[in-house]
């Protein structure tokens, strides 16, 4: 498996929360080499079965998310304009002269209008436009015929890999994620030790909004464990010095009270004894992630979380470092071939 490629195909793929039907189908053709069944169900869930074919073994459920920040269409204006609102957590301060790409039919292209510096009147250079006061320019003299309101809307910007091993594209989170329990499975495949556990994989849907999809995915599979996949903040020169973490560091190891306490421990151990890169992310509350919804499906579930260091999150141009990625990988392959289902209380 090439990560890269997995990497560029991953987020090409048009997902934003509530419209992930599409992405899914590609999603679920890329994990049925390395799984025992895969379904996708009536929430654009992509859920996945392994099995390590011992008597009673316990479900380790593996996370992560498809969808990815965009925006929906709200109203189509005269001269091809067509103005929208976000989907997740949008910043308005880096739209204005985005390019995007918006999902009708047939997808058009389009940029964010925005005022040249010439035009702007006093003060107005130092303020973010309201997205709400925004129009995307389509140039078409039939917008109004071919872009429905209720149209998604995605960043248009193409992958790009970076010196020093980095990669940078729109919708890494949590594409990054998704590739790295993929890398994961690929390496179980080729390894000569098996599982102890089942393996599960749910590839959720609506992570930026609603949870729904972390929420009913894990109530089909009710695992006794689930490890959540997800980015967190890279150290870039203009942020804070804590909470983050320096890209190429390897995995950012969740701990706080919403993580189950022995299986976070358990991966800490696996990561020392594989000699894999760790820090530790201390979180004190909700964690952001799917694995503050999972833990208290159906009689609850010891939930773990492990992070890929990313810098620019929630913008179209995400920078992950591709070692990191595989860490997460090879951190969940180790796991999954020492972990016999037992933890302490």
């Amino acid at each position: 498996m090439q990560l890269t490629e997995t990497l560029r195909t991953l987020c090409a793929l048009p997902a934003v929360s509530g419209f992930e039907a599409q992405a899914a189908q590609t999603v679920a053709a890329l994990f049925r080499p390395y799984c025992t069944s895969v379904e996708i169900d009536r929430n654009s869930n992509v859920i996945a079965y392994k099995k390590c074919g011992r008597k009673n073994a316990k479900t380790v459920l593996l996370d992560a998310h498809i969808d990815q920040i965009g925006f929906v269409v709200t109203e189509v204006l005269e001269g091809g304009f067509v103005r929208f609102a976000p989907v997740g957590g949008v910043d308005p301060r880096m739209l204005l002269a985005a390019e995007v790409t918006i999902l009708a039919d047939e997808p058009l292209y389009g940029v964010v209008s925005c005022l040249p510096p010439h035009l702007l009147k006093t003060g107005e250079q130092d303020k973010a436009v309201p997205i709400d006061q925004m129009t995307i320019d389509t140039g078409l003299a039939d917008a109004k015929a071919r872009i429905p309101v209720g149209t998604p809307i995605v960043f248009g910007q193409q992958p790009v890999a970076l010196s020093g091993g980095q990669y940078c594209s729109k919708c890494l989170d949590d594409r990054a994620g998704v590739a790295a329990i993929l890398l994961a499975l690929d390496k179980l495949k080729r390894e000569k030790r098996k599982p102890k556990c089942n393996i599960a994989v749910l590839i959720s849907a609506q992570e930026e909004v609603t949870g729904l999809g972390a929420q009913t995915g894990a109530f089909t599979v009710q695992p006794e464990f689930a490890i959540a996949v997800d980015v967190t903040h890279g150290k870039t020169p203009d942020g804070p010095s804590d909470g983050v973490f320096e890209l190429g560091s390897g995995v950012a190891i969740g701990i706080g009270p919403n993580l189950h306490r022995s299986l976070t421990n358990r991966l800490i151990k696996t990561a020392k004894a594989n000699d894999i890169g760790y820090a530790l992310e201390v979180m004190e509350g909700n964690t952001g992630t799917n694995a503050w919804t999972m833990q208290i499906v159906a009689h609850g579930i010891a939930t773990a979380l492990l992070s890929i260091p990313e810098k620019y999150m929630h913008t179209p141009v995400e920078v992950v470092s591709l070692s990191d990625v595989e860490d997460v990988a090879n951190l969940i392959a180790a796991f999954v071939c020492d972990f016999d289902g037992e933890v302490d209380a």
